[in-house]
């Protein structure tokens, strides 16, 4: 069983992360661990997080721990930041880590398989630094689910496209989990201790 760690941001469509990505990651088999970012906690409602906090058997995080205290989630083997702001995909790419969420985020970048969904409009993507962000994120592996952006307040309530973001993390973690059974394969036939 892999650890799906589920990073949300204050934008649309972090009312329908447990229905969306979390339920369907269990179904998986995945172990979920759910870090937000502060003003998502704030928009998540108590009894909401008590419901995802009871499917997964782990606490929603949004503030660091303190030192000495226990680490409330396992070893991450896999992150999908879902739905992502416009301000977590910049602070991401530039290496800020200002609250729990973008530190664990950061803390993975590069290392640990990651999938980022942009819930961002048009009017986010024109800004000169926008491209710039996302290449950083290509280039550190970060496998990125776009969809067609819509002006500011043009937009109709729409359901985000959590079928492509399931598709990215299950073709990720294909990808990375197949790797890592040959490489403890490859470790054992050459006499290693796999």
């Amino acid at each position: 069983m892999s650890v799906i760690g589920v990073v949300a941001s204050a934008t649309g469509g972090v009312e329908q992360l447990r229905e969306g990505l979390v339920r369907p990651l269990l179904d998986r088999e995945h172990q979920v661990a759910i870090t937000v970012t502060p003003t998502a906690a704030a928009w998540i409602a108590p009894a909401e997080r008590w419901e995802l906090e009871r499917i997964t058997g782990l606490p929603v995080r949004s503030q660091p721990r303190r030192p000495g205290e226990a680490r409330p989630h396992p070893p991450i083997d896999l992150f999908v930041a879902a739905p992502a702001s416009a301000n977590t995909v910049a602070k991401l790419a530039l290496g800020i880590g200002d609250n729990q969420a973008l530190s664990v985020l950061s803390e993975g970048l590069g290392s640990t398989p990651m999938v980022v969904f942009p819930k961002v409009n048009a009017a986010h993507a024109r800004h000169p630094a926008w491209a710039g962000h996302l290449d950083t994120l290509r280039e550190a592996g970060v496998v990125l689910v776009e969809w067609e952006l819509l002006e500011p307040r043009t937009e109709a309530k729409r359901e985000l496209p959590w079928d492509r973001v399931l598709a990215a993390v299950d073709g990720l973690a294909d990808q990375f989990f197949q790797g890592r059974l040959r490489d403890r394969g490859a470790g054992v036939a050459d006499g290693g201790d796999g």
